[in-house]
């Protein structure tokens, strides 16, 4: 803190000269170049007694305080900014401050770094060298801690090219000069502690690269930003406490392959937004309240966020992140987001995180060329450079690089209690020559285009996650026919618990973007799927990027007159409901969005005034309470033995009927689907057993904006064999309509 003090008598040691310090040792510390500036400046005992130095440029003198004792005068040595003092009655080192005269009268009084140990240890650093650390953002980055009885703030960055590094912040002017690091032996990780900082404090890295270079990084593993623009990274400290004990036991005995999962996409800032306030999002306080409320009213279990990681454009949606271990600054504090992941869980709603380690910005402050060379990225730019979205690719082959990202996914399931993270563009991480031109990829040593790094990396990560929290969903956003994405790797998958099944999501908007009139010439859109349903743990995504960059809403993706989407759409849901794998859908579908998603602008909430929008999210009501409560839709989501076609093959009249199983009680419900716009009376459908089924779902009811053609809540099944089964219904099919019925028990 800077203050202006009266000036105080000066007690000098008087017997003091200047003391040798090797030339090049000297030459580089003034220059800021040293590696370990600890071992000149600070306190150190001599066969003299006890010198203390100190490098203030621009000082005009330094008085060293000791408690009890009058203010000692520091020899000012000819080095611009040295200072030193010998205490020749003392042998031991001790507590002491300095008092450091500027011109114009300024005077600072500080306690400085240098008499303080390091904060790692020599296991902490073998550890993190070798991926194994289990908790790296306790070490690495910025920490308010107690050390040697005096609180502050230790910094802690990995940049093993530099030939300097200092911490720069609001607390020393961003003066490079005044605090150079020191780095821990040869692991590459700089150290220092500042006794007296706090949290809430601004800082960079200022590095000094062996070409000459200067740069100017924030923190990679800083837990807090400020708000972009401001690119600076901040002190935290979390002082939240969780209330989800009951939440976390639960989900660590919970099998999410045989659980229920109704997933609710979202971007946290366009979800809504406040008009009174220049159209501002909403904080993460503020959707705390109301989007918890949403979501259990339209009866969710969890809601998966666009990567809320700290990020410099808006535009990217958070897939180009720079802050891996900060959530954004733009809708609040780290706490606060702990406080909706806190509320959610509270309100039985499970998170999920988007994450994105397959490629990073080129932004001047963030991971790339950090120490002014390729360190998280590699060199040759066929490997460190992807030319697709212009950003650079991770080194999976370096050690420390793979501890900084399994490091990262395990902070935001441990200290965030998120769910499951959903991995991001898993395709482009296996093939080297993703996105690439023959002449821009460079094949592994095998000759292939795997990439063999990045795959024991995904492995790594999954096995990790998986052996400490066994419960969560680790998803992978895979495009490709990649076997066994979402195998174990111990029968050589890549470990995750889920993959999105994108071939789903094309072949079926492919089908329902169709006029019915020409649905019959791609009816295997519809069923194909199901000839590799159960080679993978599918989830089926309708996701952000199904209704951007022209691509139309799900809404206006669908044919016909304004009636007749709204009815493609409510089959659609429904067939998808009681599809094998489990759901995905992005804000606004729920509803009937009828632009694209604009990251820039809220839902378009005003639709709900609207009868047949209110009706589709009616029926997105009535899928989600159905689906959680009937074990026949999700018990059996990755086996054959939790499906079975009733019809897989009537083109010419777009229907497809099906029963979902749940084998552990054999309770069933049958889904009839009717993709035209005709009403189908008398149709004929086998199913299993005698008795009433019900019917438990109708898309077409007046509820949700249909035309209420249906079969009066139930219907008897005649001993009259169809479809290879002993029994049948006479059903009353709905235009565009899907109908489930629950099969009477045996």
């Amino acid at each position: 803190m800077k203050v202006r003090e009266h000036e105080q008598p000066i007690a000098k040691s008087g017997d003091l000269t200047v003391s040798s310090i090797p030339s090049e040792e000297l030459k580089r510390l003034l220059a800021l170049r040293h590696h370990d500036p600890h071992s000149i400046l600070g306190a150190h005992p001599t066969d003299r007694g006890v010198i203390v130095r100190a490098y203030r440029p621009d000082a005009q003198k330094i008085s060293l305080l000791i408690d009890g004792e009058p203010p000692r005068e520091m020899l000012k040595r000819p080095e611009p900014g040295l200072f030193e003092i010998l205490m020749s009655d003392r042998r031991q080192v001790f507590p002491y401050q300095l008092r450091i005269h500027y011109s114009g009268d300024l005077v600072v009084t500080i306690r400085e770094p240098y008499p303080f140990p390091p904060t790692l240890g020599e296991l902490d650093l073998y550890l993190w060298a070798e991926q194994k650390h289990e908790r790296i953002w306790d070490k690495l980055g910025a920490h308010v801690r107690e050390v040697d009885s005096v609180q502050g703030t230790s910094f802690a960055v990995w940049a093993p090219n530099a030939d300097g590094v200092s911490v720069v912040g609001d607390f020393n002017s961003w003066d490079g000069r005044l605090d150079m690091m020191r780095m821990l032996g040869n692991s590459g990780v700089w150290e220092i502690f500042f006794p007296d900082l706090t949290a809430g404090t601004k800082y960079k890295y200022e590095i000094r690269t062996k070409t000459g270079g200067l740069t100017i990084k924030a923190d990679p593993f800083a837990f807090a930003t400020e708000c972009p623009p401001a690119t600076a990274s901040k002190v935290y400290q979390s002082n939240y406490s969780f209330n989800d004990a009951g939440w976390m036991s639960n989900r660590n005995s919970r099998d999410p392959l045989r659980s229920p999962a109704a997933i609710y996409e979202m971007h946290l800032g366009s979800w809504r937004r406040v008009p009174e306030e220049g159209n501002r999002p909403l904080t993460y306080r503020e959707l705390a309240a109301e989007l918890v409320e949403y979501l259990v009213d339209l009866g969710f279990t969890h809601v998966e966020f666009l990567p809320v990681m700290e990020h410099p454009f808006t535009g990217s949606w958070g897939y180009e992140t720079t802050g891996y271990y900060a959530p954004t600054a733009r809708y609040g504090s780290p706490d606060d987001f702990r406080y909706l992941v806190d509320r959610l869980h509270q309100n039985g709603i499970g998170v999920i995180l988007d994450w994105t380690p397959a490629h990073f910005p080129t932004d001047s402050f963030g991971l790339g060329r950090f120490d002014g060379t390729a360190l998280y990225e590699h060199a040759d730019p066929r490997q460190g450079f992807h030319p697709e979205w212009n950003t650079f690719i991770f080194n999976f082959g370096r050690n420390e690089v793979r501890s900084f990202l399994l490091g990262n996914a395990k902070y935001w399931l441990e200290e965030f209690h998120a769910d499951g993270i959903r991995v991001d563009a898993v395709s482009s991480m296996l093939y080297l020559d993703y996105g690439r031109k023959s002449s821009e990829w460079i094949p592994n040593i095998h000759g292939g285009n795997e990439n063999l790094e990045a795959i024991s990396f995904l492995k790594e990560m999954n096995l990790q996650i998986y052996a400490r929290q066994p419960g969560v969903m680790m998803v992978a956003e895979e495009s490709t026919s990649w076997p066994g994405v979402s195998r174990p790797v111990y029968v050589g998958g890549l470990g995750f618990g889920f993959k999105w099944d994108m071939g789903w999501m094309h072949d079926t908007l492919d089908y329902f973007e169709k006029e019915p009139i020409y649905r019959r010439f791609h009816h295997r859109d519809l069923t194909f799927g199901f000839v590799y349903a159960w080679f993978e743990n599918f989830m089926l995504p309708l996701s952000h990027d199904e209704v951007v960059y022209g691509k139309r809403s799900l809404l206006d993706k669908m044919p016909g007159d304004r009636w007749q989407k709204f009815a493609n759409l409510r089959a659609l849901f429904g067939y998808m409901w009681a599809r094998p794998g489990k759901k995905i859908l992005f804000m606004g579908g729920e509803f009937g969005q009828w632009r694209e998603w604009n990251h820039d602008a809220s839902l378009d909430w005003n639709l709900l005034d609207e009868s047949d929008h209110r009706g589709l999210q009616n029926l997105i009501r009535d899928l989600n309470r159905i689906y959680r409560a009937e074990p026949a839709l999700w018990e059996a989501d990755h086996q054959p033995s939790g499906f079975q076609w009733i019809d897989a093959n009537n083109s010419d009249e777009n229907v497809i009927a099906f029963m979902r199983i749940a084998p552990s009680s054999g309770r069933k419900v049958i889904c009839v689907c009717n993709f035209a716009p005709v009403v189908r009376a008398g149709y004929r459908v086998g199913v299993p057993t005698p008795g009433v089924y019900r019917e438990i779902l109708n898309s077409d009811s007046t509820l949700y904006g249909g035309s209420n053609q249906g079969n009066a809540g139930a219907v008897t099944a005649e001993k009259i064999p169809w479809h290879a089964f002993p029994y049948s219904l006479s059903l009353r099919l709905p235009p565009l309509g899907t109908v489930w019925f629950e099969v009477p028990a045996p």
